[in-house]
């Protein structure tokens, strides 16, 4: 089987402490790539690491939206909920980090622009990072993988004006019919495993473009049993939950997933 995440955390401390155990789970599912997303420098480094370490993993180097502005939110007294411990990393010095590793990734992700936690004195300098970051990706020719929260129209506007069109959207969460119309631009979207319990997700597997749609967890987030964490190995269930939406068997759902995966990074999964 080809199956794959294009979005998964395993260097989350909760998933770091069973890696083997992880990813033996995801190879046993079934689970030929896994695209972990680095969310800062260092955690872009333990990726690197872990993709040394494993064939099933590819690595993604990005800077979480927050964290882009995350200095000047906090010199500005804004509350954030971080479970990091350490200190956000300097924007400029994050963006330099992916522009000088950009060829050793697999895409550059995540990126993007959240408009929820960050207030919008903020939004301009946000948008000036992500904007660097998806010309680092592009001349690169790297896909890009993006998270956007309350920020969808706003982020479709930009990555239309800059011709970004190697694009996933993980994790969508706005309405479905701005979906349809990300999809109809050409981008893909990267449904979790939690879909068969969340109406959303639920809805943008069963509308959206079969050709525009990929497979993520978001792990150790947004699986499918909500008090557990989530791990490659998930993305099984989407897979049934597409057969049964499509009304198709699992084995054509997949080989229509494996070509998605291929337009999108130019490999089979």
């Amino acid at each position: 089987m080809g199956l794959f995440d294009v979005h998964a955390h395993l260097t989350d401390a909760r998933l770091a402490a069973q890696e083997a155990a992880v990813l033996d789970r995801a190879r046993a599912a079934g689970v030929s790539t896994i695209v972990c997303n680095g969310l800062n420098p260092r955690d872009n480094e333990a990726v690197a690491a872990l993709a040394q370490r494993s064939d099933l993993v590819r690595p993604a180097f990005g800077l979480y939206p927050v964290d882009a502005v995350l200095p000047a939110m906090q010199a500005a007294g804004v509350e954030y909920p971080r479970d990091d411990p350490e200190p956000p990393a300097d924007p400029e010095h994050a963006v330099a980090w992916v522009d000088a590793h950009a060829s050793e990734a697999f895409a550059i992700g995540e990126i993007g622009l959240d408009h929820y936690w960050v207030p919008e004195a903020h939004w301009a300098d946000q948008e000036r990072i992500f904007r660097q970051l998806v010309e680092i990706a592009m001349g690169a020719d790297k896909a890009i993988i993006v998270h956007s929260r309350k920020a969808e129209r706003r982020m479709l506007e930009v990555l239309q004006e800059m011709g970004a069109t190697r694009v996933d959207w993980h994790c969508f969460g706005s309405k479905v019919k701005l979906g349809q119309r990300i999809a109809a631009h050409g981008h893909w979207l990267s449904i979790p495993a939690n879909a068969r319990r969340n109406p959303g997700f639920r809805r943008l597997l069963e509308t959206l473009p079969r050709d525009k749609v990929l497979l993520e967890t978001d792990c150790p987030y947004m699986g499918p049993d909500r008090d557990a964490l989530n791990e490659p190995a998930n993305v099984a269930h989407t897979v049934a939950l597409a057969a049964e939406l499509w009304a198709m068997p699992e084995e054509a759902v997949l080989d229509q997933l494996e070509d998605n995966f291929e337009a999108l990074f130019g490999e089979r999964p």
